[in-house]
């Protein structure tokens, strides 16, 4: 059996709100395979998003240890941990989070500019992913001009465009209305499969955790599946 993209081992994380202490995550233990879908509900503060940091290394745990493609992040200082994150992961957000100034092209070239690929080679591979998520005529626009979707696409494109073991997505398209919301996890989901990527997603939407390979329910700070 292959290893785990994703894997953390009891893991636990707590907040200090004055003198109280806020268990948001107790004991958890998770592994994703390679190529899976998982998707993650819960109620509004249940700390899915919180899960979600501590899997792609933005935050660390109070307590246990996450692996992120055979690495332990905890063990990693914030360079090296950045480094691993653009090789192995990509995220998705409920906001865009595209950069303003930059057109959809120069916002999906950025994470393989950092990864060191030339100019020339990134905007190629952006402009392909772009037109895979239906945006070919939108590359030189700037995030102002394109609409709630179109912007949502760009972000799918830059997470997929370096094609990452996993990509980790927050409620994608909670600021979208159905029918386009419905069209961007179509393209998530079609990219997903067809690079191979694993897909762990935070979501309110049932028919959309229905779709997964499994669905996992956050209850009072512990995963248990559904």
């Amino acid at each position: 059996m292959s290893e785990p993209v994703l894997h953390c081992e009891n893991v636990s994380k707590n907040f200090k709100e004055g003198e109280l202490n806020v268990d948001v995550l107790q004991d958890i233990t998770l592994s994703i395979a390679a190529g899976e879908q998982v998707a993650i509900i819960g109620s509004s503060g249940a700390g899915k998003s919180t899960l979600l940091h501590l899997l792609g290394g933005l935050d660390n745990p109070s307590e246990g240890e996450i692996w992120v493609a055979g690495k332990l992040m905890n063990g990693l200082g914030p360079a090296q941990r950045g480094i691993w994150r653009n090789k192995n992961l990509g995220f998705v957000y409920q906001f865009h989070h595209l950069l303003p100034e930059f057109t959809a092209l120069e916002n999906v070239c950025m994470p393989l500019l950092i990864r060191g690929l030339s100019p020339a080679d990134a905007q190629e591979k952006a402009q392909r992913m772009l037109t895979e998520v239906g945006l070919e005529k939108r590359l030189k626009h700037k995030p102002g001009e394109l609409s709630g979707g179109e912007r949502q696409r760009a972000a799918v494109a830059r997470a997929l465009v370096t094609e990452p073991k996993c990509i980790l997505a927050d409620e994608p398209t909670g600021n979208l209305d159905h029918r386009t919301a419905e069209r961007v996890y179509e393209r998530m989901l079609d990219l997903n499969q067809s690079i191979g990527t694993s897909l762990v997603l935070v979501t309110h939407a049932p028919t959309l955790a229905e779709r997964m390979d499994r669905t996992l329910r956050l209850v009072d700070g512990r995963l248990m599946a559904e």
